[in-house]
Formats: structure tokens, C-alpha cells, sequence
């Protein structure tokens, strides 16, 4: 499963590494509504949090479908500004139409709309289908989808107010921290991709992003089967301190693909990032009975296939079939003792197995 956007054609300048406010704030948005998600700044959450206003609290709440489980497109700039308030003023510049259908689409949490579905303030099926989505969601989200519908000049204006005075409250500082070690990044990747080129600039920018050369297209390991182009506008990779571990992709019809990234740690190579492919394969490998029993002796010490089977009452075949099965998931290794070969459990690849699960859905 991957997200692939095409660069075919596109020149390496057309590759923009760059900082933006806007999307730095929406990722310490998305601290506040999902702390979990982000134990590092789970402290500047608390502390954030408690420091607000009662009415900003609610503003924010009322707001958080914008940002809690996917983020507006608008607020992922595809061409950031130097101020918030210069890509707010970006934001302003957006038809009703288009900012209306891309705050639905994260807030209802829908797949993207079919080309064909038409705006939700024009399309009655679309506008149905997406009130729909927002109910079963609950009141309060339903009741914000419902005011973007019927007023998206007083709801946008209302949104607009409420980043401005996240500024003023504990964005600005929190901002003048964080901006040195995006800078910095951005100077590494900027003189990775002069120096060494596209492919090894996206390597250091995650190990879920690779490129294929042969087909020009950039590929992100991600739990979903999208594609887009950057044919014309490129593509604009944003760093983020904030919005760590997750690796998000601006992908929709229309938009200037964005790829927003983990600021690098110094002196430290990006985390290995393992496969989606990597993952489904162990999840598949342990949900036979049978595998399971075989991994339960495993794990208690090494045996040959000949053990496995009297163990278990099974066949010398069956049980090579499933061993072959855990041993491409990873899960098993296999070392020669003269005329046996003994099985043996990896342990850290089991051990892990849930963590890299939800490494991989939160990636």
C-alpha cells in the first residue's frame, strides 16, 4: 500500500523544501486535540491547554475535526508565506466552494470527493452525503458542518480569528523555538538535493519515502492506495517539530501536492521505517491457529520440523508450509545443525509487531 506522486518531467527546483507557520500551528493543534499521539510534547499540551481562555477551549473544540483526525488542505500551504498572517491572507483567497469542500472532507472524514460530485454548497448529493458523515459523528461536529454550509463567509471568518489569537496565546512562542531546528533542516535537505540529488534528499526525509527512478515518481509507504501528479506546480515538502511521527500528504485533485515531515534529530539518520507490507505480512502469518501453536512451542526454545510436527500432531509438509509462511513475515530464523535445520522465534520482530502496527496507521 502506497501513496505515489508523479515527477515525471519535473525539474529538481520545483522540489520546495520550505517552513510554514501555518502548518506548524495546525500540527500543535492536532497536540492539543490527540496528546496521545505526541507523548514528547505531551507536557507543552497540558500546560497549553490550561492556559487557554474558556471560550478559545471551545472555539477549538468546536473547530478540531479541521485538524484531530486529518488536516484541511488549506492549512498544509503549498506555497508558505514568511507570517501566519501572510498565509492566512492565502486562505482568504479561496473561493467558498473550494474551502468549503476541503474542511468537509476533513471533517467528516470522508474519502476525497469523486471529480464528478460537485461542491457541497452547489451539489445537493454531495451536500447530503457529507451532513450525513458529519451526524454520525456526532452534534457538535454536525452542528460546525451545518454553519459552514449555511455561512462559510461567517465561519471562515471565525476560524480565521480563532488561529490569529492562538498566535497571540502560545503559537508566536512556541514558534520562535521550534523555528532554528526547522531552518536547519531545511538547509540539510537543500543542500542534499544540490549536491546528491532527489532521491537521496526524499531518503533523509523519511525511510517510509522512496523514489522510483524508473517510472519518476516519489512513494510513500502509507495504509492507503492514492496517486497524484506534481506535473506543473512540484511539489513542497514542509518540516515539522510537532507534527512528529506523522508523515502527512497533501494529495487531492487540484491542490499542489504537500508532504509534511519529522524535522530531523542532529547527528541522527532518520528512524527505520518499517513496511506497511512488512507489517500485514506478520499480521497475516499469526492469525492461522495453527501458526500460532507452532509459534508458542517456537518460542520456548528452537525445534526442527520433525519436532514441530510430533508436538502437534501434524505432517512433516504442513508444518515446512507454515514455517515458510512465518519465515517470509520475518517472524522465524533458520540455522543448519548438521543434517537438521532448526526453527527459531524472532523474538524482537514478534515483540514489536504491535508498535510497528501503530507506527505504520499513524505514519
Amino acid at each position: 500500500m502506497s501513496l505515489t506522486i508523479d515527477i515525471a518531467g519535473v525539474p529538481a527546483e520545483r522540489l520546495l523544501f520550505a517552513v510554514s507557520p501555518l502548518a506548524e500551528l495546525t500540527a500543535m493543534l492536532h497536540v492539543l486535540a490527540e496528546p496521545a499521539h505526541h507523548p514528547a510534547h505531551r507536557d507543552w499540551a497540558v500546560e497549553t491547554r490550561s492556559a487557554l481562555r474558556p471560550e478559545l477551549a471551545e472555539q477549538l473544540l468546536e473547530a478540531e475535526f479541521l485538524w484531530r483526525s486529518s488536516q484541511a488542505d488549506f492549512l498544509l500551504p503549498g506555497r508558505p508565506g514568511p507570517t501566519l498572517a501572510d498565509e492566512l491572507d492565502r486562505v482568504d483567497l479561496l473561493d467558498d466552494d473550494t474551502y468549503v469542500t476541503a474542511a468537509l472532507v476533513a471533517t467528516c472524514g470522508t474519502d476525497r470527493l469523486p471529480p464528478d460530485s460537485g461542491s457541497p454548497l452547489r451539489h445537493a448529493p454531495t451536500r447530503e452525503r457529507t451532513l450525513d458523515l458529519a451526524y454520525a459523528r456526532g452534534s457538535r461536529q454536525a452542528s460546525f458542518a451545518e454553519r459552514l454550509i449555511a455561512d462559510p463567509p461567517m465561519v471562515r471568518a471565525r476560524v480565521r480569528r480563532m488561529l490569529e489569537e492562538c498566535e497571540a496565546v502560545f503559537f508566536a512562542a512556541a514558534w520562535a523555538r521550534v523555528l532554528p531546528r526547522l531552518v536547519a533542516d531545511l538547509r540539510l535537505k537543500n543542500d542534499l538535493l544540490a549536491r546528491r540529488g532527489v532521491a537521496e534528499a526524499l531518503a533523509a526525509v523519511s525511510g517510509a519515502i522512496e523514489v522510483d527512478e524508473d517510472r519518476r515518481r516519489i512513494v510513500v509507504d502509507k495504509l492507503q492506495d492514492s496517486t497524484t501528479s506534481a506535473m506543473g506546480d512540484g511539489v513542497t515538502f514542509l518540516p515539522t517539530v510537532f507534527g512528529a511521527p506523522h508523515l502527512i500528504v497533501v494529495h487531492a485533485r487540484g491542490w499542489r501536492p504537500v508532504v509534511q515531515y519529522p524535522v530531523a534529530v542532529p547527528d541522527r539518520k532518520p528512524a527505520e521505517a518499517v513496511p506497511m507490507e512488512s507489517v500485514r505480512l506478520r499480521l497475516e502469518a499469526l492469525s492461522h491457529p495453527v501458526r500460532l501453536r507452532l509459534v508458542r512451542t517456537l518460542a520456548r526454545g528452537a525445534h526442527t520440523t520433525g519436532e514441530l510436527a510430533s508436538t502437534w500432531s501434524l505432517s512433516a509438509p504442513e508444518v515446512s508450509r507454515h514455517l515458510a509462511v512465518l519465515r517470509r513475515a520475518g517472524l522465524l530464523t533458520a540455522r543448519r545443525r548438521g543434517r537438521y535445520v532448526i526453527h527459531e522465534l524472532d523474538a524482537a520482530a514478534t515483540a514489536t509487531l504491535g508498535t510497528d502496527l501503530l507506527t505504520a496507521v499513524l505514519r
